[in-house]
């Protein structure tokens, strides 16, 4: 899941490292909560959880330590809107501050600093899905129903009292634009696309359906719903918003479809298995999609245009292709462990996260993870031993 560009202004911050330090008195800049310090680089972690023992850490990409953090037993996923992890548990969403977060405001970054805490357990069992901006976290279960979180509670240690959206919803509530975007569910084969204001208020209904929506995206050029034909781009310009179809251009079997993206933050390059050998590229910016022959896909992640496509594959090698060509570039031998299989949308397995410069995987069985240069033939940069099964991982401070 994607953290919203945040959009607002920053005339009074002075991002230029030659220029005179602010004063004293002068106003925090955006993004800044107390008892954070602002780098000039982004301050990556990775959230690690052992499902089985319920054994968390927390791991500084910075400094390559590992910090211990309170056990979180049960936990069926682990989801993460940049900054917060929210552990998935049949008795509802634990949510940990990771203590790392980047603020976009389109022309500048501002990278955040803190420590990392608990916050608390937010109502939502199996199937509860999460998205936040800067601003606000829905939260949205199996049923449809959504509540809206203000983030500001969150980022202040404590879960809050939320407001709950009218009506149920066919997919799941996705902040953007000072706005939430929703699938209403009409009671017909294809659910509706609904704008509401961010007290829950209905405010614009875009000429626009998606049947079976499942995945979506926030990009720069919009946020991307997944449904049965393709994808449906959402956009808002000068407070208007437009929805646009980017079908797939061929008849695709469901097992086949692209239900679950991952992406870089601030990349419009998204990838979604296709079936079991294949894996989809949804260029946004250029509204195509592309399939990538590859064999067996367990996992699957790209940092974007120029690129490589870098696959997870059945025997734990990682393999690079090039989106264009779909030619494989790089092959790396064996490096997780057993037998990865691919994970659900809430259940455990290596995954690939994917930063500006580096990507990440995880090794359950082998208790590590590693770090890989993309752009060097998927060099390992770094390995990283744990004293836990890293089952679960998410990236956060990005």
């Amino acid at each position: 899941m994607a953290l919203s560009v945040f959009t607002t202004g920053c005339a009074d911050q002075n991002d230029d490292p030659s220029a005179p330090k602010s004063s004293a008195s002068a106003s925090p800049p955006h993004g800044y909560v107390e008892g954070a310090q602002e780098k000039a680089e982004q301050q990556s972690r990775l959230l690690l959880n052992d499902p089985g023992t319920g054994d968390t850490r927390v791991l500084d990409l910075i400094s390559g330590k590992t910090q211990e953090v309170s056990r979180r037993t049960g936990t069926t996923g682990l989801t993460t809107d940049g900054r917060f992890g929210y552990f998935h548990t049949s008795g509802g969403l634990h949510v940990v501050d990771g203590g790392a977060w980047m603020v976009d405001h389109g022309d500048h970054v501002h990278y955040y600093r803190a420590a990392v805490r608990d916050v608390g357990r937010l109502p939502g069992g199996p199937g509860t899905r999460v998205r936040s901006d800067a601003a606000v976290t829905t939260v949205t279960d199996e049923d449809g129903r959504a509540r809206i979180h203000r983030r500001a509670d969150l980022e202040k240690g404590r879960a809050g009292a939320p407001r709950t959206l009218p009506g149920t919803q066919a997919g799941v509530v996705v902040p953007y634009a000072e706005h939430l975007l929703g699938l209403t569910a009409t009671g017909q084969d294809a659910a509706r696309l609904t704008v509401y204001d961010r007290e829950g208020k209905r405010v614009a209904s875009p000429d626009a359906v998606c049947e079976d929506p499942r995945g979506d995206a926030v990009t720069r050029r919009g946020v991307v719903l997944g449904c049965a034909d393709g994808a449906l781009l959402v956009r808002e310009t000068d407070g208007a918003f437009t929805a646009q179809r980017i079908p797939y251009g061929e008849d695709v079997p469901e097992k086949e479809r692209a239900t679950a993206f991952r992406h870089r933050p601030g990349s419009d390059t998204l990838t979604a298995p296709a079936g079991e050998r294949a894996v989809w590229v949804l260029d946004v910016t250029e509204r195509t999609w592309t399939r990538v022959k590859t064999g067996p896909v367990v996992a699957a992640n790209t940092a974007g245009e120029g690129s490589p496509l870098i696959v997870l594959q059945s025997d734990g090698s990682l393999h690079g292709y090039d989106i264009s060509t779909g030619k494989q570039l790089a092959a790396t031998k064996p490096l997780v462990t057993g037998a990865p299989e691919a994970a659900t949308d809430q259940s455990a397995g290596p995954v690939i996260e994917v930063d500006r410069s580096r990507a990440y995987v995880n090794d359950p069985q082998g208790k590590r993870v590693y770090e890989i240069d993309y752009n060097d033939n998927l060099r390992i940069a770094r390995t990283f031993d744990l004293d836990i099964e890293p089952a679960l991982m998410v990236e956060t401070g990005r």
